[in-house]
């Protein structure tokens, strides 16, 4: 039998979902079915779960995004007049730069623990505390005077919103089965391109309050972009779901099919936590580090773009102001695109494809940006929106596709965490590329990376996919020992 394989069948029989073995060598394995659920109760449950979870743990996330990006509003808005972030704090841009990388170092290291409380003290305690901390961060930059502390600020604002996007991709299959997962991980995600959106159009009207009661526009930006998390806290304290066995709002009969949909996929409220069986055979399951290896490729697209379109775009021939507003259509269409991506690659079960053709996608808006002449401002705007939607588009596949391969509870929690983890080099990436120096010549060194690491996305998903089918061939010919698990692809 296989490393890999033995791997997998540790992680079985140490989670919480225990397969049940044939008393014959290679016979495949039986599971309880979800076959005969009938497909009106089935799908009204979810729904049910949809309008409870899903807006609500969106809203979370849009919230998150907008604390974690503004900072990139900050550094452009009013720079004309010398009020903006790094005029009034006598920070030059390389020090701006490493304050982005020292929120990116603290977002790497706390994201495992952070999913590992997550399921100790119970996802809406968790993520409440979470929300009330990186409001209190984001408002406490706009007291910031200096470059010391804004780097001080920034690294406990990576600390706490560090475990919240792996927490609710983790939260998630505690509700769902795999193939419902992309979608719902895509409008949680696409809500990260609607903060976009809306922090240009919110930093395009604060940048007006510049000077009211002594104060420039971005400390202003701060303030009112910090609170409304802190006070979305309490609502989520009481109103986001932990498990489906404990919902007060499921009947009996409906607690009794969310159990039954998950009962050989997903992960369970009741399951123990992680042990150091469990985490030996993730940690060393060496077929997720290929995983792992694609996601430090998107993430450099990903942190460039959410903390220099606006930068970007003011290299585009539009003013501080007017840059800010010119961020909202990429984010807008990249939104629906992400959307659109993430129900195709859930509804014909090809997330691997999907991630590859709109990575493609993204990389060729890169790379078309770097070869237009840089005063093509019109053409290389395109350029960016095609990029936006294939950046955004591909990452709801590739953590469905993740998660989907993965089949204990603490083993999914502590995989989608590494996971994001190792994209913290590729988002470290991100903040260096689009120099300041280069902004008469386009960002063309910004612009080749991040095309070049979309191409090595598209890449790892093609030759990942082939390996899975290869294994899954493999098993279905008898060369297994028995533990037949299809991998998805």
């Amino acid at each position: 039998m296989s490393a890999d394989l033995k791997q997998r069948d540790q992680m079985s029989v140490h989670g919480d979902d225990i397969e049940k073995r044939s008393s014959e060598k290679n016979a495949p394995v039986e599971h309880d079915t979800t076959d005969d659920i009938p497909a009106a109760e089935n799908s009204a449950l979810v729904l049910k779960q949809d309008l409870r979870i899903i807006p609500l743990s969106a809203a979370i996330y849009l919230l998150c995004y907008l604390d974690r990006s503004n900072i990139g509003n900050a550094k452009t808005l009013n720079s004309e007049t010398k009020d903006d972030l790094l005029s009034d704090t006598k920070m030059t841009n390389y020090e701006y730069i490493i304050a982005l990388m020292v929120f990116l170092i603290a977002y790497a290291v706390f994201e495992v623990p952070s999913n590992y409380f997550l399921k100790k003290f119970k996802p809406s305690r968790w993520i409440a505390f979470l929300m009330v901390s990186w409001g209190a961060c984001t408002m406490g930059l706009g007291g910031t005077h200096n470059y010391a502390s804004v780097t001080v600020v920034r690294f406990l604002l990576g600390v706490f919103e560090a475990g919240l996007f792996p927490g609710l991709v983790y939260y998630l299959t505690f509700w769902y089965r795999s193939e419902e997962r992309s979608l719902r991980v895509a409008i949680i995600l696409a809500s990260a391109t609607l903060a976009g959106a809306f922090g240009g159009a919110i930093a395009f009207g604060v940048g007006h309050m510049n000077g009211a009661s002594g104060m420039s526009a971005w400390r202003w930006l701060f303030l009112l972009e910090g609170l409304p998390s802190m006070l979305s806290a309490v609502a989520v304290w009481f109103l986001l779901p932990d498990y489906p066995e404990e919902a007060s709002w499921l009947s009996a009969e409906e607690k009794a099919l969310a159990v039954r949909r998950l009962a050989t996929e997903g992960s369970k409220g009741n399951a123990k936590p992680l042990d150091w069986e469990t985490a030996k055979a993730t940690l060393t399951d060496w077929r997720l580090y290929g995983h792992y290896a694609i996601y430090v490729g998107i993430s450099a697209p990903f942190s460039s773009l959410s903390l220099f379109t606006p930068t970007i775009t003011a290299g585009l021939g539009y003013t501080s102001l007017r840059a800010q507003l010119m961020t909202v259509p990429p984010y807008a269409v990249a939104y629906v695109v992400t959307l659109a991506t993430a129900w195709s690659a859930d509804h014909f079960n090809a997330r691997s494809l999907h991630s590859t053709v709109f990575s493609t996608i993204g990389a060729a808006g890169f790379m078309a940006s770097a070869l237009l002449p840089p005063t093509a401002y019109k053409e290389r705007y395109g350029c960016l929106i095609v990029a936006a939607s294939g950046s955004f588009a591909c990452i709801p596949p590739l953590l469905g596709w993740l998660s989907s391969n993965l089949h204990s509870t603490a083993s999914v929690g502590l995989a989608i965490a590494m996971n994001i983890s190792f994209g913290a080099p590729g988002q470290i990436v991100g903040v260096w590329i689009y120099k300041a120096n280069e902004k008469t010549r386009g960002y063309p060194t910004g612009h080749w990376t991040n095309a070049a690491l979309l191409f090595f996305v598209a890449a790892g998903c093609l030759t990942l996919r082939f390996y899975y089918r290869w294994r899954n061939m493999r098993f279905v010919n008898g060369k297994g020992d028995g533990m037949i698990r299809d991998f998805t692809y």
